[in-house]
């Protein structure tokens, strides 16, 4: 809506960040973008989000709404004339949320053992995020997008994580293509879409984070 002050408080690397950049991409929402030290928090996000103190806040003519899949589902009623995130049916709708609320259970867990684990804690940890990669991969089944033919509110949740998937894959000595070749070719495919090719980080840098992160847990 025009008029609005949208501001959006994140860390480059969260991929719970990048869900709100894609939704506020795909609804065409001009904001302003305020990178976030997290281990020097700001008065401004201790201020918006006291109670988990985390990233991404979206702060809409000043008040502030955490959480990243609550956040999606916000920008999805707010801005509800373009590019419909959620489906109108209550079914639909209630298989939508049940699917994020997979990925946000299985993805970031499952992924950070990987890169925080050795040897059997590592080796679980890779066969558990596979499994869930190949729950979804079923889920996805021929369709161009979880919800059908546009980009939704699964793929939202999923899609940020694509990037991560080099850092999880070079650590751990696997190869998530092998085992989902359906997920990756979606994932590629929905990287032609400006809303989240733009807003997905560099492979090969979010592993240089993990590196750097790795040392200083002294796992490197």
């Amino acid at each position: 809506m025009a008029g609005d002050q949208v501001t959006l408080l994140d860390f480059w690397s969260s991929p719970f960040g990048m869900r709100v950049r894609i939704a506020l991409a795909e609804k065409g929402v001009k904001y302003e973008y305020s990178e976030q030290d997290l281990r020097n928090k700001s008065d401004l996000l201790l201020q918006m989000n006291p109670v988990h103190k985390k990233i991404p806040v979206l702060v809409h003519d000043g008040k502030p709404v955490c959480e990243s899949l609550i956040t999606v589902q916000y920008i999805d009623e707010v801005w509800k004339d373009k590019a419909p995130l959620l489906p109108s049916d209550p079914h639909e709708r209630a298989q939508s949320r049940f699917w994020a609320d997979f990925v946000d259970k299985k993805m970031y867990d499952f992924g950070r053992k990987i890169w925080t684990t050795k040897g059997e804690d590592q080796e679980a940890a890779k066969k558990d995020f596979i499994g869930s990669l190949k729950l979804l991969e079923g889920e996805l089944g021929d369709k161009p997008y979880f919800g059908g033919e546009t980009l939704g509110f699964v793929d939202v949740a999923l899609l940020p994580f694509y990037c991560w998937f080099y850092a999880y894959e070079t650590i751990g000595n696997f190869n998530i293509e092998a085992d989902c070749p359906k997920l990756i070719a979606y994932c590629k495919r929905c990287l032609q879409k400006e809303s989240v090719s733009k807003s997905l980080k560099d492979p090969h840098k979010v592993y240089d984070f993990v590196v750097m992160l790795r040392k200083m847990l002294g796992l490197e």
